[in-house]
């Protein structure tokens, strides 16, 4: 349920607001005489509507009419049942002469256990602006089971502002992660079976760099020995598993133009060395044409619909804290040539997904955005002002304003890249009036406009104002987007710009073994690559427990990873890992089927 009035919401930031419109009847009179003390609000909470229950009532069309809304004839959509679908490669071919519409960022502030909404706001400014008379198309990421059946919850939106069909997207949808891991899984069954029939290659079984992974927190397979158990099972050696969506497997077809683009990515990966220290790469083993054939399907964008029956891709789901947090290149380029606006998310704050946005997948596919949309809402940034989540329902003027100095780093930073950014204000029942106009002002002070938004109780309709302000920044031409550094700087170089210019550290550190490695990197021609931070999500510092704006503080950086597929070099920064763990009470524990065989407690 969701418990905004008693000031709650999502575990993991899908933000709830309870405003009445189309969940409450008689909103006035009940606001009243709840004011009044007549009502238990307990029992006003009860009356709301969970997120699959409004997903559940969608009244949804078939996905062949979703697809003929883009001009996509129905024999290029692979149906999956009657609401989604694939979209042919051999469509996706023919759109190379159209020209593209407009790229459209929604981001974030830090994320709090407050909520922020952005995939929300993703599916309501989408909707929104459809529902003013623009063409637009939604671009967001699959959902990962670990975090499901954890605590972060879904990426399918919420409230009257969702993609359906929610309960799928959450779970095994079109089995894409499955291919992924199933695929990234092969190469590892083929390297120690290389190993075992001989070693040709002459592989340094202590250097092997290819790990394995499985699309569920389980914090028990971070560090493992395989091949015990005698002769017949090969040769003992220590290696474990990371979450698929930090898959360098992920990666490459979120990065990938076509089949043969992903082929030849895949190809490329560094999966271990020799004892003279030559890498050995994925082709060498042998592996790059089954890969692909496992990944065929999955390469394809999937086309599903808003409650409002707008078209969406959802395809891809790297992590932001731990890979570039960005949907597939192919879904956001093929979407570019159907509609006049796209509309895309980047994972977790702007920090994280947006600099990788920008950095990564922007420089990487040539795209140009002509807006960014940076999601906030009153209660992370009294959360971000000092205030405890058991007391955010009460007014608190200055802890807004306190709060909102981590906002302000992330307009600043959005600015950075050259790309115009506006502020939306995720409403919640809470916020009051004051609250608000102090965050319109602050974001005013510098430079920018703070709008207020109700898409997740009213749909599109509570979301036409920033609408007409992204058309007109977007139309503007304002825009003249830059990478915040250029190829050619050294790899030390380019992380400690990203940790001086984004989250504003004093310096950072790193052991001699990284920096070396960085260098001999560069003289194996991988110099150019651009760099994908992984660190925790919550904070501009590597302590998940520091919020605002902090200055003067080291970015560590402990381990470094080279992705030579995918075409990145990632530096894992403090205590983040790649193979998340379960919480004290994950949400597999209320997650089942009633007894007319509908699922509950998935969010």
């Amino acid at each position: 349920m969701h418990f905004c009035i008693l000031s709650e919401t999502h575990k993991g930031g899908f933000a709830s607001p309870w405003v009445g419109n189309k969940i409450v009847k008689a909103k006035v009179r009940l606001r009243l005489n709840m004011e009044k003390g007549y009502l238990d609000p307990w029992r006003i909470a009860m009356t709301v509507k969970t997120d699959i229950e409004i997903a559940r009532e969608a009244k949804k069309k078939p996905i062949m009419e979703i697809g003929s809304k883009l001009g996509i004839p129905a024999e290029h959509l692979l149906p999956y049942g009657h609401d989604k679908a694939k979209v042919s490669q051999e469509f996706i071919k023919s759109l190379a002469s159209k020209p593209n519409g407009k790229l459209i960022l929604v981001t974030a502030i830090n994320p709090t256990p407050a909520g922020e909404g952005k995939t929300t706001t993703t599916v309501g400014l989408g909707d929104g602006l459809n529902r003013i008379g623009k063409k637009a198309v939604i671009c967001i990421r699959e959902a990962s089971l670990g975090p499901n059946f954890g605590m972060k919850g879904g990426a399918a939106g919420g409230g009257y502002s969702q993609v359906v069909p929610m309960e799928e997207m959450n779970l095994h949808f079109t089995g894409d992660f499955h291919a992924i891991t199933s695929a990234h899984n092969l190469l590892s069954a083929m390297i120690d079976n290389h190993i075992y029939w001989g070693n040709s290659l002459n592989i340094d079984a202590r250097r092997i760099m290819w790990r394995r992974v499985m699309d569920m927190n389980d914090r028990a397979l971070r560090d493992i020995v395989v091949n015990l158990g005698g002769v017949s099972n090969g040769f003992p050696r220590q290696t474990g598993f990371d979450i698929t969506v930090a898959s360098e497997v992920m990666a490459i077809l979120c990065l990938s133009n076509d089949l043969d683009d992903l082929q030849k990515r895949l190809g490329d990966i560094v999966v271990a060395y020799t004892r003279e220290k030559k890498p050995i790469y994925c082709r060498d083993i042998k592996a790059d044409g089954a890969m692909t054939v496992l990944l065929k399907d999955a390469m394809q964008p999937n086309l599903v619909q808003t409650l409002e029956n707008n078209p969406a891709f959802v395809h891809g789901g790297p992590f932001a804290n731990i890979a570039h947090g960005c949907n597939s290149v192919i879904a956001t380029k093929t979407a570019l040539k159907l509609g006049d606006y796209v509309v895309t998310e980047a994972g977790f704050g702007a920090d994280l997904g947006a600099e990788k946005f920008f950095d990564i997948k922007c420089r990487k596919a040539g795209l140009k955005p002509s807006a960014t949309v940076l999601v906030a809402t009153v209660r992370a940034m009294k959360m971000n002002g000092g205030v405890a989540k058991a007391d955010l329902g009460a007014e608190n003027v200055d802890a807004v304003k306190n709060g909102c100095a981590n906002l302000g780093r992330h307009i600043a930073n959005v600015k950075s890249f050259g790309v115009p950014v506006v502020v939306a204000i995720n409403h919640f029942y809470s916020d009051t009036d004051a609250e608000v106009e102090a965050v319109k002002a602050y974001v005013a002070g510098q430079g920018a406009e703070a709008i207020l938004c109700k898409h997740w109780a009213n749909g599109s309709a509570g979301i036409e104002d920033l609408a007409r302000k992204v058309v007109e920044m977007a139309e503007s031409g304002v825009a003249n987007f830059a990478p915040i550094y250029p190829d050619a700087m050294p790899l030390l170089e380019k992380i400690e710009t990203i940790a001086k210019k984004i989250y504003h550290a004093k310096d950072i550190s790193a052991p001699a073994s990284i920096v070396a490695q960085l260098k001999t990197w560069e003289a194996e021609g991988y110099g150019d690559l651009p760099v994908c931070m992984a660190k925790t999500q919550y904070s501009f510092t590597t302590d998940p427990t520091v919020r605002g704006a902090p200055t003067g503080h080291t970015i560590g950086v402990r381990e470094v990873r080279l992705s030579a597929g995918a075409g990145f070099i990632v530096a894992i920064c403090g205590e983040i890992m790649t193979m998340p763990g379960l919480p004290k009470v994950p949400s597999a524990e209320v997650i089942r089927l009633n007894g007319v065989g509908n699922v509950e407690g998935l969010f």
